[in-house]
């Protein structure tokens, strides 16, 4: 991929879309082609085709979606699964249409089975029933993938897609009515520390942290930026026959390390400084009890993750506490 080529990032202003603006511009590339919600709506197919016929692109990175936790899944099925697949389709034809040279579509690690064998294989999409709580966000991102594939082997196009594990970072989403859970502990522990603070000492023994479900699942994150990092490495190294021709059709991204939503509360709990306790309401879901991927592949291909977990967190937190206090 030289340098000079015209790269379309869709979902420029999120979490994964800013981080590779960053990560491109820190490797050199000048020719970033980004636009906002406002000037161009991604499910408006007209729209995007005359997006594609007046702006000359080289790759583009589909990062953009409609995105969130057990929470948002549950109350706006509809809302995710048409806006998410009025975006990829309306970008992914768009694309092919303008000729484009490459497309890299972003999923979700949620495409597997609830009880798919751990770690999750890109052998095991659509090998059983989905997570109910996010089965419409799921649908539409193995519907992207498929797409993908389609348009590689009815018009030869390469346009590949990768799948990471849960991802957080600068730039996350942190409504506790919307967001992901690492996100979510955040602000939760955040603004519980600030309460302890302020309150006096026999108030503080009311102060406490209420943590959705059983603390019992395992779950896998992985820093943006080093998400980011494996894209451009993909974007790189890795083209449509290095996965077709293999039966595969996407690659998963992640660390390979899991963690319990007990012990990521307790980690987070500490690098916030709360000093209350953390409470679990078992009337709500937990969700899968466990999703870990399989990440060999992309070690095969020479890519590896670099950002440790609570370093990740603690950069995040010391973003989030900078950003509140504009």
């Amino acid at each position: 991929m030289n340098k000079d080529m015209r790269i379309y990032i869709a979902g420029h202003g999120g979490m994964v879309g800013s981080a590779m603006q960053r990560c491109l511009q820190k490797a050199g590339f000048t020719r970033i082609v980004t636009r906002s919600h406002a000037a161009l709506d991604l499910t408006d197919q007209r729209a995007v085709h005359a997006f594609f016929k007046e702006t000359p692109v080289d790759y583009v990175v589909l990062a953009a979606a409609r995105v969130g936790g057990i929470h948002a899944n549950n109350a706006f099925p509809a809302d995710f699964i048409y806006q998410n697949l009025m975006i990829q389709t309306n970008v992914i034809h768009g694309a092919y249409r303008a000729g484009v040279r490459q497309l890299l579509f972003l999923g979700s690690s949620c495409i597997y089975p609830q009880m798919a064998a751990q770690p999750m294989r890109e052998e095991a999409l659509l090998g059983g029933r989905l997570e109910p709580t996010n089965e419409p966000y799921a649908i539409a991102k193995i519907a992207g993938i498929k797409l993908c594939q389609a348009y590689r082997t009815q018009y030869g196009r390469d346009f590949i897609s990768a799948m990471p594990t849960n991802l957080y970072g600068p730039n996350d989403n942190f409504d506790l009515e919307s967001s992901h859970v690492l996100p979510a502990m955040i602000r939760k522990f955040h603004e519980a520390k600030q309460r302890w603070q302020d309150a006096s000492e026999k108030a503080r023994q009311n102060i406490c942290v209420t943590l959705w479900g059983s603390g019992t699942p395992l779950r896998e994150f992985l820093f943006v930026d080093d998400m980011a990092n494996a894209c451009v490495f993909t974007m790189n190294r890795i083209e449509a026959p290095d996965l077709y021709s293999k039966g595969i059709t996407h690659l998963n991204i992640g660390t390979g390390q899991e963690i319990s939503i007990a012990e990521l509360g307790t980690l987070i709990k500490d690098i916030t400084g709360f000093k209350g306790n953390i409470v679990y309401d078992t009337t709500k879901p937990d969700g899968t009890p466990r999703k870990l991927l399989d990440v060999r592949r992309m070690r095969e291909f020479g890519w590896r993750y670099q950002t440790e977990l609570k370093e990740g967190i603690e950069k995040t937190y010391q973003w989030y506490v900078k950003e509140n206090q504009k």
